[in-house]
């Protein structure tokens, strides 16, 4: 209920009730619960995150610790349930990433993150924990997906590394086999490489 009142919308306005929400909600906590558990049994990994699980999790601190702070609340839950759709994808069960989204949503489910930290081999109190920080390391983007336009028409999609100069980026688009193809012997005339964007081939 405390969850669904947060989640109905922004607390200056005014806002229609609708107990039929609660089930949104609901589906939610029981997801969240499901990330903890393979069937009946308690089910934690002390192994270490991936990148992908740390990008979800340090993206959510981020999002909750500035709605929290502008006292934006249903944007948090909204941001709570893309967290927890993206580390059921993952098939996350890390101790690591789960323990801070325990702290993350305890002020907005604290029975359930009550229940879920003493579970997670806590012996005081969830709020007495200290709140995540975001660490900007884990969010920046490791590879670009650059559209590769023949005469400025997208033809294909090539992800490459982030940290690639325009000669390297240049260097790569031409030698995929797609753009062999795409050119059929042709030489190009110009070559535009707009870093983190896109490359166009002109010939």
């Amino acid at each position: 209920l405390r969850l669904y009142e947060m989640f109905l919308g922004p607390l200056e306005q005014s806002k229609p009730w609708d107990t039929n929400g609660i089930d949104g909600v609901h589906r939610f906590l029981k997801k969240f619960w499901g990330l903890f558990f393979k069937g009946e049994e308690f089910c934690v990994s002390e192994e270490n995150p991936t990148a992908e699980e740390l990008k979800t999790l340090h993206k959510t601190i981020k999002k909750i610790t500035w709605d929290i702070e502008n006292f934006s609340f249903n944007t948090s839950v909204s941001a709570f349930m893309i967290c927890v759709n993206e580390l059921s994808a993952m098939k996350c069960n890390k101790k690591e990433i789960l323990s801070a989204l325990v702290v993350l949503l305890a002020s907005y489910a604290p029975h359930v993150c009550e229940e879920l930290w003493s579970l997670l081999g806590n012996k005081t109190s969830v709020f007495d924990a200290s709140f995540p920080i975001c660490n900007e390391e884990f969010l920046k983007e490791t590879a670009v997906k650059y559209p590769i336009s023949f005469n400025g028409k997208v033809r294909f999609t090539l992800e490459m590394p982030a940290d690639l100069n325009k000669t390297e980026i240049e260097e790569m688009a031409l030698a995929n086999e797609q753009t062999i193809k795409q050119l059929d012997g042709k030489s190009p005339k110009k070559i535009i490489v707009v870093p983190g964007k896109i490359v166009n081939i002109v010939f």
